[in-house]
């Protein structure tokens, strides 16, 4: 059965949960999203379930960083429900990791010092954070850069050490605001590859907004599309090049 004939509604309930997988479960029921007075979703129903990578597209202005913003508990909804594993969301949690476009790396802390930082902030000991750091900057290639600074990064670069520092604290969601949007393009094919690499064998749910088509059928289990109001499931393997063109077009025109 092709992608398209499988497509729902933004009420399904997505992939299937993998048996133990640490991942949080994501929903939002009759969901108005926004600041009050100018609500930008309304109605919305989603579920991500645990482990799922979901991407999110939509026209400008539709409310995509809104909801990674709700979700994250930086925003309260205007009406309806979001929730964790059953619970409301009712602010930031340490278990849900954000990550912005902006790497929004601290200057004045080494590559290693703002990896930690979430484990600084959770008082774990020195050594724990030292540790994870470590192995984080190790998986995204940059062991050898623990000392420098961001400015003496690369743009690529940067945004992994922002990877690492969000998958360092073993966060159970983690939430992507285009992080790959101001990249070259060698360099954001590289990212892509990078984030299936990393996430591989963590659990964590993702949800991942970004304008580019390609990349939410590259990296996405599902696609959700907020100007339409669906949900179309990706087939797998992931294999850069070889997308259903009617799925394809069916996002774009969405746009």
């Amino acid at each position: 059965m092709s992608p398209t004939d499988t497509r729902t509604g933004l009420a399904d309930t997505g992939a299937p949960a993998a048996p133990g997988a640490p991942g949080a479960r994501l929903a939002l029921r009759g969901a108005r999203l926004g600041h009050r007075g100018s609500p930008v979703l309304d109605g919305l129903d989603l579920v991500v379930e645990p482990g799922e990578l979901l991407t999110v597209v939509g026209p400008s202005g539709c409310g995509k960083s809104t909801l990674l913003r709700t979700l994250a508990g930086l925003l309260p909804p205007l009406g309806g429900a979001v929730e964790q594993d059953g619970a409301p969301v009712t602010g930031p949690g340490a278990d849900r990791a954000l990550v912005f476009q902006d790497d929004a790396l601290l200057p004045w802390r080494t590559v290693r010092a703002n990896v930690e930082l979430p484990l600084a902030v959770r008082r774990a000991p020195r050594a724990e954070r030292r540790r994870s750091a470590g192995t984080w900057l190790e998986r995204v290639g940059l062991a050898g850069h623990a000392h420098k600074y961001p400015h003496q990064l690369s743009g690529g670069q940067r945004q992994r050490v922002q990877l690492a520092r969000a998958l360092a604290a073993s966060p159970r969601a983690v939430l992507m605001d285009e992080p790959f949007g101001a990249l070259d393009a060698q360099t954001r094919a590289g990212m892509q590859d990078l984030l299936v690499d990393v996430l591989a064998g963590t659990g964590a749910t993702v949800v991942f907004v970004t304008h580019d088509v390609d990349e939410a059928l590259f990296l996405g289990d599902r696609v959700a599309l907020l100007g339409t109001a669906d949900v179309l499931r990706v087939p797998h393997p992931r294999t850069r090049g070889a997308v259903d063109a009617g799925l394809r077009r069916r996002i774009i025109d969405s746009l």
